[in-house]
C-alpha cells in the first residue's frame, strides 16, 4: 500500500535537493557574499542597516532579469555569467539616480533543482555583488515541475540601493550646453537576444562551433557602479542612462527634460565586432539602434569644464567619449549621421 503513497517528491518537486542549495549558499563565506556580518541566509527575512554617514537618505529600488539571454547560456551549458548579468541589470539602473547599492535578492525558478547549475547561477551572482559592492541578503528557489521545459529556468534579480536626496540624479541638472558622453560596453550586454538567437536559428549557425560568437554570448553585462559613483560623489554628473531594450533614443528620453533634446552623433559610435557582425547579417541601421547598444553601454551627460577631470576615473577599454550635447528641441533625442559599421 505505501508505493501507491503520494509524494511531492514524486510529483516532481525535491525539498532535500532546494535544501542542499540553500546550505550551499549559507556556506559561503560572508566576506564572498559582500557582507562580513549578514549569516541570515536561509531565513525568513533579512534586516540589513542603514549606512550612516548619508544625512537625508532615500530608498531607490530596481528589480530585472536577464531576458533570452538565458536561452544562450542553456545552448552553451555554461552559466557561470548569467549571474553577473542579473546583478548588472538592476545595480546599472541604480546608479543612474546617484544610488549606491546596499543589498541585492535573486529569485530563480527552474524545472528541476540542478546543483551544478543552480551553484554556477549563484557563483555568477556573489561575483556580481563583489563587483558592485553590495550585500547578497537572500533570495528565492523555486522548483516548478510542468511550468517549464525539461532543463528551462528563469531568473530575476531586485537591488535596494540609498542615495542623500541632495546628490539625487535628476532632470532639472540637465542644460542645454551639456556634452553627451559614451562609456563602452562589454558588449551585447543583456538586451536583443531574441532577434540574435532568431537570426542564429535562421542561419543555421552552431554557436557551439562558432569560437567567436561562443566568446561573444556570454561577455557579462559590464558592471558601472565604481566608476559613475566616484562621479556623483564628486559632483561631476548632471545625469546619465543605463543603455538597455530600445537602446540610446528610449533610454536617454527618459532623462532628457522637456524643450531639450540629445543631440547624438551617431558616427562618434565606436561599434564593437559583435554588432558589426550583426550588422552584416541583414539588419537595418535603425533595427541595430533600437535594438542593440552598439557598444554605448552607459551614457553620461556632463558640464563640457568636467570633461578632463572624469576620465581618470574609467579603466582601459572603458574611456567615456563625446558622442553628442543637449540643445534646445522638440523632441528629447535627435540623432544625425550613421553608424560607421565595419
Amino acid at each position: 500500500m505505501k508505493k501507491n503513497l503520494f509524494t511531492y517528491k514524486k510529483s516532481g518537486v525535491n525539498i532535500d535537493a532546494a535544501d542542499k542549495f540553500v546550505k550551499f549558499i549559507a556556506n559561503i563565506s560572508p566576506k564572498k557574499r559582500g557582507n562580513k556580518k549578514f549569516e541570515n541566509i536561509g531565513g525568513f527575512g533579512s534586516v540589513s542597516s542603514f549606512p550612516r554617514n548619508i544625512k537625508n537618505p532615500k530608498i531607490v529600488a530596481c528589480t530585472d532579469g536577464v531576458g533570452t539571454k538565458i536561452e544562450i547560456a542553456n545552448l552553451l551549458k555554461n552559466y557561470n555569467f548569467i549571474g553577473i548579468d542579473l546583478v548588472a541589470m538592476s545595480v546599472n539602473d541604480l546608479i543612474v539616480q546617484g544610488a549606491k547599492p546596499l543589498f541585492f535578492l535573486d529569485y530563480i525558478s527552474i524545472n528541476k533543482i540542478e546543483l551544478k547549475k543552480m551553484k554556477s547561477i549563484i557563483r555568477g551572482i556573489i561575483k556580481g555583488c563583489n563587483i558592485s559592492k553590495c550585500n547578497l541578503v537572500g533570495g528565492e528557489t523555486a522548483e516548478m515541475p510542468g511550468t517549464f521545459e525539461k532543463g528551462k529556468f528563469d531568473i530575476a534579480g531586485f537591488a535596494v540601493g540609498i542615495v542623500d536626496s541632495k546628490k539625487i540624479l535628476n532632470k532639472k541638472k540637465i542644460k542645454k550646453g551639456n556634452l553627451v558622453l559614451a562609456i563602452p560596453s562589454s558588449g551585447l550586454h543583456s538586451n536583443g537576444f531574441s532577434l540574435v538567437r532568431h537570426l542564429i536559428k535562421k542561419k543555421n549557425i552552431n554557436i557551439n562551433k562558432n569560437i567567436f560568437l561562443k566568446k561573444e554570448l556570454i561577455k557579462p553585462t559590464k558592471i558601472y557602479v565604481k566608476e559613475i559613483l566616484n562621479l556623483t560623489t564628486r559632483d561631476l554628473l548632471n545625469g546619465c542612462a543605463n543603455i538597455t531594450g530600445g537602446g540610446l533614443v528610449d533610454n536617454i528620453s527618459r532623462i532628457v527634460p522637456n524643450k531639450l533634446c540629445a543631440d547624438i552623433n551617431l558616427d562618434k559610435i565606436k561599434p564593437l565586432k559583435i554588432f558589426n557582425w550583426l550588422k552584416k547579417n541583414n539588419i537595418s541601421d535603425k533595427e541595430m539602434i533600437k535594438t542593440f547598444n552598439c557598444g554605448v553601454g552607459f551614457c553620461l551627460i556632463i558640464n563640457p569644464n568636467n570633461l578632463k577631470k572624469i576620465d581618470k576615473y574609467f579603466p582601459r577599454g572603458y574611456k567615456p567619449y563625446i558622442i553628442g550635447k543637449i540643445s534646445s528641441g522638440k523632441y528629447k533625442v535627435k540623432l544625425n549621421g550613421n553608424v560607421n559599421w565595419l
